[in-house]
């Protein structure tokens, strides 16, 4: 049986804030790492909170990493990560050491440079969208502001994958899409109206027609 939405679960502290806000949109999601499950899922949502390097220690040990792959990458199916959830996609993480990443994006992952402000980055903040994209748009009339709470950012090789960016003491990447796979450093999910529209966007995108 088909599923619109499957969240991935590695023990991250937001998977069940992602999943009560997802089912407010569709009854089509559940949380599971059951390959089975990943496989008829339309789309793949990685949530994230806490330190890159645990996250994917936890997320090899615990996320059929195979199964994703296949989806992802041979099937093209879209995939959202959330925060950490975003860093992850990316080559490699600076957080506490150096630590290898999903590679699915080319890019690092370093600490903030925030012209002396205070870390962690947390609150609301009003992003910039870039460039069009499947995700979000400029003029969405629930606004652009979200919810941040972190310390690292991230930086991609390509910078035409950055599709939204966030000012605190200097720009830095808020959203990126490399083909079906997107990020958003932001937490949606403690977005209200304007993260339930961005995963709405997300939920109802249809990759093939980009």
């Amino acid at each position: 049986m088909s599923m619109k939405v499957c969240i991935l679960n590695y023990g991250s502290g937001n998977v069940k804030s992602v999943y009560n806000i997802i089912k407010a949109l569709t009854d089509d999601v559940i949380v599971s790492n059951d390959p089975d499950e990943i496989r008829n899922a339309e789309k793949l949502v990685l949530p994230g909170v806490g330190a890159y390097g645990t996250s994917m220690t936890k997320i090899k040990k615990t996320i059929p990493l195979d199964v994703v792959e296949g989806e992802v990458a041979i099937k093209k199916k879209p995939i959202l990560g959330i925060c950490v959830g975003m860093q992850v996609l990316f080559t490699t993480g600076y957080e506490f050491g150096k630590h290898d990443g999903l590679g699915w994006i080319k890019g690092v992952v370093k600490l903030l440079d925030v012209e002396g402000l205070t870390l962690p980055h947390i609150g609301w903040n009003e992003i910039d969208v870039t460039k069009q994209n499947l995700l979000y748009a400029q003029n969405e009339k629930a606004g652009n502001d979200f919810y941040f709470v972190h310390s690292y950012a991230c930086f991609p090789e390509d910078p035409d994958c950055v599709i939204a960016t966030c000012d605190y003491g200097k720009e830095f990447c808020s959203a990126v899409q490399h083909e079906n796979i997107f990020g958003v450093q932001f937490h949606p999910e403690k977005s209200q109206i304007a993260g339930k529209k961005l995963l709405k966007n997300f939920i109802d995108l249809d990759y093939e027609k980009k």
